[in-house]
């Protein structure tokens, strides 16, 4: 994609590939690495995958500013298991979308089920 159709599907993108993270932090690295082959492999045609794309930027973006889901994304990202016949890129990608939908449920259901006091 070109730069331009890059910044209007992915607002974050300079803000995550200029993330600085700590040498020894190897899940970040790939995290970042895998965010920008997948923003480079999306078709400017697809529509699907253009929508998908910006759900990526939006989970990423929210791995660099929120801790919480950076250490939960973490532990998870590192229970993928992916088999060798399969797209590795699509498989990392649909995984981290799992993860953020199931974030972001737990974390709303901790907000509306509440006890009074």
């Amino acid at each position: 994609m070109s730069k331009d159709i890059i910044l209007n599907y992915c607002p974050n993108y300079n803000k995550i590939i200029n993330f600085e993270f700590f040498e020894s932090d190897y899940v970040s690295e790939k995290l970042i690495s895998f965010y920008q082959d997948y923003v480079a492999s999306v078709q400017k045609n697809d529509l699907e995958e253009l929508k998908k794309v910006t759900k990526v930027d939006t989970i990423v973006s929210k791995y660099i500013d929120d801790y919480l889901f950076r250490k939960e994304m973490k532990k998870e990202l590192l229970t993928i298991k992916v088999r060798r016949s399969v797209n590795v890129l699509k498989v990392i990608i649909d995984n981290i979308i799992k993860i953020f939908d199931r974030y972001e449920e737990g974390v709303t259901r901790n907000i509306f089920i509440s006890k009074w006091i």
